[in-house]
């Protein structure tokens, strides 16, 4: 992989990165407002299952299954430079996507009661419980076909590597949740019906912000009735199988929300905060890498590069290594401090912080996985495999479910969690086979040198924390207080953490930062 492909990928990741930093920033302020208004209790819980289900579906039809399948039709595309085709592709695709997309919120919206009545059952034995959560889902229900086609957009631009406006969208639905809970929730006898309402105007008002970018390159949404064009079937046959093996990781929360509704009253809503603060990091480089490496690889694997294909895929691992290895290390270490600063006051007590915070342990040890899965998966797509990656989805999914029933009555809400780490774990070892199987893929020494040499810093920052929280970290001080302490912890093991990985010649830290400066004296 030359300087050129290393800098344009790693651009795109900064980029997307950089936005979804700050929408993970607000999206931490929007879980501190939640938490403190609502707690973890009876209302929250039916919430999350309201949020939960169209961001399920989400993963189906946007940027899971539909993206993967989408880019790499669209790239084919693009490589043949026909502008008016191009723009019959979008448009096709829009109006076919768009028309089923209504069809299933129509019934969604009929069939509610059964539909909670299936996803959360355990809710029937609480009749109140059960009432919201549907009321809920059918505000929040909508959602679905506004976010999916804005996951069309994001699919476009993302192809013509215009990734501000698709990496920036997510801050809007935090800001509207936001609104919703402070602005919106007085107004309503079930003050939770703000935040549903938040995230239907959220959907909206992403929307609205794509379309307008669609036009500057030249392919504005508009309906066109043409369901026999090439590209649909193509899209469809590549989807089909994907469904699964993209979603994999949501179909095991949403088969975690069917068991967790049969627990006690707060397990939903203390899964719900640990699994937000295990996005953080992997938003910012497992799906910030796995969105910008989708075009790359696509790109290879249109012109038969495998060797490229492989160079790439290799130099994303690695920096999904360097990231996620330390990230993990801090965030298990820090889950007590981190959960007490961001969500710990009003409604949410102590209690709720100590079980978020077995949850975080379960839920952080996949980080690693979680994130890979997100870079490994788009080779095969990019090759037009679905087949294998839904094969191993099954597995990794079978795995998740017996895992769940084996350890949810000895751990409750914790077993779910653990689950789901253990079966992406299990995800990512059989998508390496079959890459080594398919095009000889191996993690070499370079890989493996990257390994044991961020695991070394990671050891050295592990034992400043140990320290830090010993000496430093008290939980019962001031929030301004604990603030500053944590922060000003967190840098310094960061900064630990780069010396040391520095010394060790850990060479991704020393290519970065070449790079970068390649960069800045081009421009």
């Amino acid at each position: 992989m030359g300087n050129s492909s290393r800098s344009n990928l790693i651009r795109a990741v900064g980029v997307i990165s950089s936005f979804t930093m700050l929408s993970r920033i607000l999206g931490f302020i929007r879980d501190v407002v939640i938490a403190r208004m609502f707690g973890a209790g009876m209302a929250a819980d039916a919430f999350f299952v309201a949020l939960k289900l169209p961001n399920f579906l989400r993963r189906l039809f946007s940027e899971g299954a539909f993206s993967t399948a989408f880019v790499p039709v669209f790239s084919d595309y693009r490589a043949q430079g026909d502008p008016q085709e191009i723009r019959a592709v979008v448009q096709s695709v829009f109006t076919m996507l768009a028309l089923v997309l209504l069809a299933v919120v129509t019934i969604g919206e009929l069939l509610m009661p059964l539909i909670i009545a299936v996803v959360a059952p355990g809710f029937k034995a609480d009749a109140a419980k059960f009432e919201l959560a549907i009321d809920l889902t059918r505000v929040t229900f909508p959602y679905i076909l506004f976010i999916s086609l804005v996951a069309l957009a994001g699919g476009v631009l993302n192809s013509y590597r215009r990734f501000v406006v698709p990496a920036a969208t997510p801050i809007i639905l935090n800001l509207t949740l936001i609104g919703g809970a402070i602005g919106l929730a007085p107004l309503f006898t079930q003050p939770t019906m703000g935040l549903a309402v938040g995230v239907l105007i959220g959907g909206m008002i992403q929307l609205m912000i794509q379309w307008p970018a669609l036009s500057g390159v030249g392919t504005p949404f508009r309906w066109r009735w043409d369901p026999h064009h090439p590209a649909i079937r193509r899209i469809l046959l590549l989807m089909g199988p994907s469904v699964l093996g993209v979603s994999v990781a949501q179909i095991n929360l949403l088969f975690d929300l069917f068991i967790a509704s049969w627990l006690p009253e707060g397990s939903i809503s203390y899964l719900y905060y640990a699994d937000r603060l295990v996005e953080f990091p992997l938003g910012l480089i497992g799906i910030a890498m796995g969105t910008a490496i989708l075009p790359a690889l696509s790109d290879k694997a249109s012109r038969a590069d495998i060797d490229g294909l492989k160079h790439d895929l290799d130099f994303a691992l690695r920096l999904v290594v360097i990231v996620n290895i330390p990230a993990t290390v801090g965030l298990l270490l820090l889950r007590e401090p981190l959960l007490t600063l961001l969500f710990e006051g009003g409604a949410f007590d102590s209690r709720s912080t100590e079980l978020t915070a077995r949850a975080l342990l379960a839920y952080g040890s996949g980080l690693l996985a979680f994130s890979a899965i997100k870079v490994i998966a788009p080779a095969f797509y990019a090759m037009k495999d679905t087949r294998t990656p839904v094969r191993v989805a099954i597995v990794a999914m079978l795995t998740n479910m017996g895992l769940n029933l084996l350890l949810m009555v000895p751990l409750q809400h914790v077993g779910l969690a653990l689950a789901t780490s253990l079966a992406a774990f299990v995800n990512v070892g059989l998508l390496l086979y079959y890459l080594n199987r398919y095009i000889g893929y191996r993690m070499g020494r370079t890989f493996w040198s990257a390994v044991w040499r961020t695991t070394l810093a990671s050891v050295a920052m592990a034992l400043f924390l140990e320290l830090w929280q010993t000496f430093l970290w008290q939980q019962h001080a001031g929030t301004f207080r604990q603030a500053l302490v944590l922060t000003g912890g967190i840098a310094v093991a960061m900064l630990l953490f780069i010396a040391v990985a520095w010394l060790l010649r850990l060479h991704e830290l020393r290519e970065l930062v070449q790079i970068f400066q390649h960069g800045r004296r081009r421009s």
